[in-house]
C-alpha cells in the first residue's frame, strides 16, 4: 500500500523491488493534528519515521522549557534514524512535533535493522544518510558557537529558502509558517534579538513577512550578502 511512496524517498529510490516490498509489508502509518507530539526526547527510541505529508520539527528542550529547533522535516524526509543499532533504552535525540496536519510512516528499528543487515546496498545508503546528518549538525553547531546573531539569521533564512523555498514573482517564499519566536528557536537566540535583526532586514529591503510567511525579495542580493556573511 505504501510502496510507491517508499520509492520516492531519496535513499530508497534505487533499491530493488524486493526491498521496497519487504519494507512496505512492515511499515505502519499514523496521522497527527497540528501541534501534536510524535515522540518526546525522553522516550526510548524504537522506530524510524518518514514524513508522508505535512511538516515536523525536531526540537531539544532544557530544564526551563526553552526549546531550540534542530531540524525541520518535510515530505520524504527521514527522522529518528539514530535509533538504529542503539543500545537498549537509548532515547530519541529530540522531541518531534507537527507544524501542520501530518501523516508519517514508521518502521520498528528491529525490522529495519534486520533489512539493513541482509542488504548491503541499503546499509550503504543509511550510512550516507547518517553521515550527511552529522555534517549538517556539525555546521549548525559551528554557526551557533561562532557567528553573531545577524549572520546566523541570514544563514538560517538562506538554508530555509533552499529547503522550503518556492520562486514567486515577489521573490523566494519560504513555504513553512514561521513566527519570530519560531525563527528564534531555530537560530538559538532570543525573540527580541531576532526581531531586531528581522526588522533590519525588512528595512534593508531583503525580506517581507506576511501572515507568518517570509519572502526573500531579491535572492541574488541576499545570496551575495550571505556569501560575504
Amino acid at each position: 500500500m505504501h510502496d510507491e511512496f517508499l520509492k520516492s524517498i531519496p535513499i530508497l529510490k534505487n533499491m530493488p523491488e524486493f526491498i521496497i516490498s519487504n519494507l512496505g509489508s512492515k511499515v505502519k502509518s499514523a496521522s497527527y493534528k497540528k501541534g501534536d507530539y510524535i515522540f518526546h526526547e525522553y522516550e526510548e527510541a524504537k522506530a524510524v519515521f518518514f514524513v508522508k505529508s505535512g511538516i515536523v520539527k525536531i526540537k531539544k528542550m532544557n530544564h526551563e522549557g526553552k526549546e531550540i529547533v534542530v531540524g525541520i522535516k518535510r515530505i520524504g524526509s527521514i527522522f529518528a534514524e539514530n535509533s538504529l543499532f542503539s543500545e537498549p533504552a537509548t532515547p530519541y535525540y529530540g522531541t518531534a512535533q507537527t507544524l501542520e496536519h501530518t501523516e508519517v510512516l514508521f518502521l520498528m528499528t528491529s525490522d529495519l535493522e534486520e533489512m539493513i543487515a541482509m542488504n548491503p546496498s541499503l546499509s550503504v545508503e543509511m550510512i550516507r544518510l547518517m553521515g550527511s546528518e552529522l555534517r549538517f549538525f556539525t555546521s549548525i553547531l559551528r554557526d551557533l558557537a561562532l557567528l553573531d546573531v545577524y549572520t546566523k539569521t541570514v544563514k538560517t533564512l538562506e538554508r530555509l529558502a533552499h529547503e522550503f523555498g518556492k520562486e514567486t514573482d515577489n521573490g523566494v517564499k519560504i513555504e513553512i509558517p514561521l513566527t519570530i519566536q519560531d525563527l528564534a528557536n531555530i537560530i538559538g537566540s532570543t525573540r527580541e534579538s531576532i526581531s531586531r535583526v528581522v526588522t533590519k532586514l525588512k528595512q534593508q529591503g531583503f525580506v517581507t513577512i506576511e501572515e507568518k510567511t517570509i519572502t526573500i525579495n531579491n535572492w541574488y542580493n541576499f545570496s551575495e550578502m550571505f556569501m560575504s556573511a
